[in-house]
C-alpha cells in the first residue's frame, strides 16, 4: 500500500506461544478464552508483526521479531518456528539483509528485537550489516540494567552487538526518523517504548507494538501483565484509541495472530477493529 510516495508492506516475522493469563492480566480466563483458545499448556499463539517501508531509495524494517538464536529449552517453552520467518518474508519482497538501510525497534524485548542479530560461527552479529537501528536512547540504558520484573524479556545478544558495530541511531522523545516516518513515546509497557507513525497521501498509520498487542486488547482495562506501569498504559490507551477512532488511523498491532492491521470504529458504546489489508 502506498502512503504518498512511501510503500508500506506487512511482513510476517513469525509466531510464538505465551501464557494466556500473562497476556490478559486481570481479565478472567472465562472472558479472554472467548476471544482466543489456549492449548493444553494454557498458552496462546501470537504473531510477530513487522513492516517493510520503501521510500526515497531507502529500505526500512519496523521490528524484527524473535529471531533465531534460541536453544532447545526456550524453543520448547515458546514453540518458536525452526525457520527464519522475517528473512523469508523479506526475500519474498526481493530484499536482501544488506539492502536494509534502517531498522526501527519499538523497544528491545526479545519478541521485537530478537531478529536484530543472528548467529555466525556461534557469535551474535548484526543481521542487517549496513543498517542503522533506531530506538529510544533510554531504552538501551534500561535494557542493559532491567528490573527483576522485565529482565527475562531482554537478551543482550539482541542489542550489544549493535553497540559494538556502531550501528545505533538513538532518538530521544518524539521525533522524525525520516520524512513521513516518526516515532512517538507510548509509555506503560515500559517508559521508553515508542510507536511508529507513517503519514503520506492523506493517510496515517501507527504501529502500536505492545500498547495494543492484539485487537482483543482494545477494552481499556485489558492490559497485559508484563506492563511495568499499567495505569500509565491505561491513560496512553485512552488517548490513542480516541485519536485512532476520530482521525481514521490505520493501526498495526504488535502480535495479533489473525490480522496485523485494522481501522478502529466506535459502535454501540464499544471500539471495534475492522481488518485492513496492507499488502494490496
Amino acid at each position: 500500500m502506498f502512503f504518498g510516495d512511501m510503500e508500506v508492506r506487512y511482513l510476517d516475522a513469525g509466531s510464538f506461544w505465551l501464557d494466556g493469563g500473562s497476556m490478559f492480566g486481570i481479565v478472567p480466563r472465562t472472558m479472554w478464552e472467548k476471544k482466543m483458545q489456549p492449548d493444553e499448556r494454557h498458552r496462546l499463539k501470537f504473531a510477530c508483526n513487522s513492516l517493510l517501508v520503501r521510500v526515497g531509495g531507502k529500505t526500512i524494517v519496523v521490528e524484527t521479531g524473535n529471531g533465531t538464536k534460541w536453544d532447545t529449552k526456550l524453543r520448547n517453552i515458546y514453540s518458536f518456528p525452526e525457520n527464519d520467518p522475517l528473512m523469508e518474508s523479506l526475500a519474498k519482497e526481493g530484499v536482501k539483509p544488506e539492502q536494509v538501510d534502517l531498522v526501527i525497534n519499538t523497544h528491545l524485548h526479545f519478541d521485537h528485537a530478537g531478529g536484530n542479530t543472528r548467529l555466525r560461527d556461534g557469535r551474535a552479529v548484526p543481521a542487517f550489516p549496513n543498517a542503522k537501528f533506531v530506538v529510544q536512547k533510554d531504552e538501551l540504558t534500561h535494557a542493559l540494567k532491567p528490573t527483576e520484573k522485565d529482565r527475562a524479556s531482554y537478551y543482550p545478544d539482541d542489542f550489544v552487538p549493535l553497540t559494538e558495530a556502531g550501528q545505533w541511531q538513538f532518538v530521544e522523545g518524539d521525533t522524525e526518523a525520516l520524512p513521513g516516518i516518526s516515532v512517538v513515546k507510548i509509555p506503560g509497557h515500559n517508559l521508553q517504548i515508542q510507536g511508529i507513525q507513517i503519514r503520506g497521501g492523506g493517510k496515517k498509520l501507527m504501529y502500536v507494538s505492545d500498547l495494543l498487542p492484539t485487537r482483543h486488547h482494545l477494552p481499556l482495562p485489558w492490559i497485559i501483565a508484563y506492563d511495568l506501569y499499567p495505569l500509565t498504559t491505561l491513560e496512553t490507551k485512552r488517548k490513542w484509541i480516541t485519536e485512532f477512532v476520530k482521525e481514521g488511523w490505520i493501526v498495526v498491532f504488535g502480535h495479533d495472530p489473525d490480522f496485523a492491521a485494522a481501522t478502529l470504529h466506535a459502535r454501540d458504546g464499544k471500539v471495534v477493529a475492522e481488518p485492513f489489508e496492507l499488502n494490496r
